[in-house]
């Protein structure tokens, strides 16, 4: 068995540490998550996992490309050449690199960037709101499989005074075209008296087509304008309508800990 510098061993009595690779205190600070000083000390305290299980010894050598860390089971991005921007889409781009029929597309707010970067899902042309556009594929197959069904959040001004009993309905559920659908979470965000507009907040977990307006519709109350705030742990919060920026560090460990486990279930379906 042989020692680093510091006199650690290199597998410390764990049969499943890699003979080759790299100091997982070194890793974690070419990640950024620590200075390696402080990844050291996160990795005697117990709070660091390599492939689900924790490392508790400095010697631990690892690799990037294939293996796994999470610092207090938040993940963490080993490979720094992966990109995350947040986009708020406005109304009137459709959700693709190159539109064949020459509409407005999503190239506008990629051109900036080094990396080719595309789209995790779609939201509608008349859609505005928080789309995710990576080179991560790995990370985009996970959130746009069906059988994942990552969480979303819309905000919808409709026609009409929504009633609780509406609301009621959207959450036990409905009939449409394609089968029942039932929103997670629904809610009046403003519901005005006489036959104005109204805002609704809905939560759900489908990707079917149209879905928020679709079932809107169904229940006599028509979408006039449409935004998506949240998808699954990021919110827009205050970015405005056409405008990008990164995820932060925290945003990204809680994407990545959500599409790692939506990963394992993905691959159980096949």
């Amino acid at each position: 068995m042989t020692t680093d510098h510091e006199g650690t061993p290199d597998f410390a009595g764990n049969p499943d540490a890699a003979a080759d690779g790299v100091r997982l205190q070194k890793v974690m600070a070419s990640a950024g998550v620590a200075s390696r000083r402080v990844s050291e000390d996160l990795i005697i305290s117990g709070r660091v996992r390599v492939n689900g299980k924790v490392v508790t010894e400095l010697g631990r050598r690892i690799h990037p490309e294939s293996d796994q860390v999470a610092v207090d089971n938040v993940a963490v991005q080993l490979d720094t050449s992966r990109r995350y921007i947040m986009l708020n889409k406005p109304v009137g781009v459709v959700s693709s690199m190159q539109d064949e029929s020459g509409r407005p597309d999503l190239r506008e707010f990629t051109e900036q960037f080094e990396e080719r970067l595309f789209n995790v899902g779609r939201l509608d042309a008349q859609t505005s709101g928080l789309l995710i556009l990576t080179n991560d594929g790995d990370l985009a197959h996970v959130l746009a499989h069906p059988s994942f069904g990552v969480s979303k959040t819309y905000i919808a001004k409709v026609e009409g005074r929504v009633s609780a009993q509406t609301i009621g309905k959207l959450q036990t559920g409905i009939e449409l075209d394609d089968g029942p659908i039932a929103a997670d979470k629904a809610r009046i965000l403003a519901s005005p008296p006489g036959d104005g507009f109204s805002l609704v907040e809905l939560t759900l977990h489908s990707g079917r087509n149209r879905i928020v307006r679709r079932m809107l519709e169904a229940v006599g109350h028509p979408v006039v304008d449409l935004v998506r705030r949240q998808f699954g742990p990021l919110h827009l919060g205050t970015l405005r309508a056409g405008d990008v920026r990164e995820l932060t560090k925290v945003e990204l460990g809680e994407l990545l800990t959500v599409s790692r486990a939506g990963g394992r279930d993905v691959a159980g379906t096949k």
